[in-house]
């Protein structure tokens, strides 16, 4: 595998996991939020994912699949979907976004289920980011190899 390709996959698995932790950063910020531009309460979000070719030279992703090879694959960034799960009500007749009975609509968004999601996206970046280190410190001891010879 070409070295380069590497630093193109690890850069993309990056850049999807930042867009990743951005979203559930607003989740999390958006608990508590009964109003929204649209109308009603916020709606938690999740970043849609979906692999893509590897960025490599097409003499190598045409020889990949002639010879029936899974080429390798980098991902992006689709898109943001919106939560169906309905609200959550909460019995505060004081709120200014109470119902005629009381309740207030909130996000169903779970603190804990965020923070999973949260730690998965920081695990996931920094297995990206060794990847793209240790291939940095693997071209530069290969160009010392060949300095020194």
């Amino acid at each position: 595998m070409d070295l380069f390709k590497i630093f193109s996959i690890s850069g993309s698995g990056m850049a999807a996991q930042r867009s990743r932790m951005t979203v559930v950063a607003g989740n999390l910020a958006n608990t508590e939020t009964s109003r929204t531009p649209e109308g009603g309460p916020y709606r938690r979000r999740d970043v849609v994912f979906r692999s893509v070719p590897g960025g490599g030279e097409f003499s190598d992703e045409l020889a990949d699949l002639t010879e029936g090879r899974d080429g390798v694959q980098g991902v992006e960034v689709v898109g943001v979907k919106q939560s169906s799960r309905p609200p959550r009500l909460l019995f505060d007749p004081s709120h200014p976004d109470a119902n005629g009975d009381g309740y207030v609509a909130l996000p169903d968004i779970n603190p804990m289920e965020e923070m999973v999601d949260m730690m998965s996206a920081v695990r996931s970046y920094e297995a990206n980011l060794s990847a793209y280190n240790t291939t940095k410190t693997l071209i530069r001891r290969i160009l010392d190899i060949g300095r020194n010879s």
